[in-house]
């Protein structure tokens, strides 16, 4: 029952994300061609997308916030006017799920154009989850919660403890892996400057 909810979950939080996509295209008057060039990712993938038959990867959402200018939080949850919004427990949205259970949960973010992001990890036994360099300037901040993750970094790793903390530049190619036994869980803030700044000004806006 658990396994059908979080399919449920996921199908859901697909449509949304599709939905989000094709609104925010069609409010630039981009057709599916010029979204797909700008993103960097095939049309087949973006169709598939905006029609939320697909859970596309991390690296996938973030390319298609980049090009729109949005960035991944307002990408996941419609930005609000109000002066908070709040995130119960089990809210967060799921945006990689791990062969063992793990799971990549944004929790919070920020609007642009300087988008900050507020990440829950579990990586069980044996996972591993790699990302693709950001966009330039992009920075991050792990800690550990619960048991050990091996986090490379460009062609450095670093051993991380229950506790132990690591600043990091995310526009870099990084991996995160637990080679241990034992499940681990780690908070994850990205900062990423200027979002949506490079689109604005080769469409002559301020």
């Amino acid at each position: 029952m658990l396994h059908f909810m979080e399919e449920e979950a996921a199908e859901a939080l697909a449509r949304a994300i599709g939905s989000r996509v094709k609104r925010e295209r069609k409010g630039r008057d981009w057709t599916l061609d010029q979204l797909a060039a700008a993103a960097e990712v095939s049309r087949r993938m973006l169709v598939n997308v905006e029609q939320g038959s697909v859970n596309p990867s991390v690296g996938t959402l973030l390319r298609i916030s980049d090009a729109l200018g949005i960035g991944l939080p307002s990408l996941v949850e419609v930005p609000t006017p109000l002066a908070a919004r709040l995130t119960r427990a089990g809210e967060g949205a799921v945006l990689w799920a791990g062969a063992g259970g793990g799971q990549g949960v944004l929790v919070a973010g920020t609007e642009p154009p300087d988008v900050v992001e507020l990440w829950d990890w579990t990586l069980m036994a044996g996972e591993y989850h790699r990302s693709e360099p950001h966009s330039a300037g992009t920075r991050e901040l792990l800690q550990v919660q619960e048991g050990t993750v091996d986090l490379a970094v460009g062609d450095e790793v670093f051993t991380l403890r229950s506790g132990d903390a690591l600043t990091f530049r995310g526009d870099v190619a990084h991996a995160y892996r637990n080679e241990t036994a034992e499940s681990a869980r780690f908070v994850l803030t990205v900062f990423e400057p200027g979002v949506g700044a490079s689109r604005r000004s080769e469409t002559g806006h301020a």
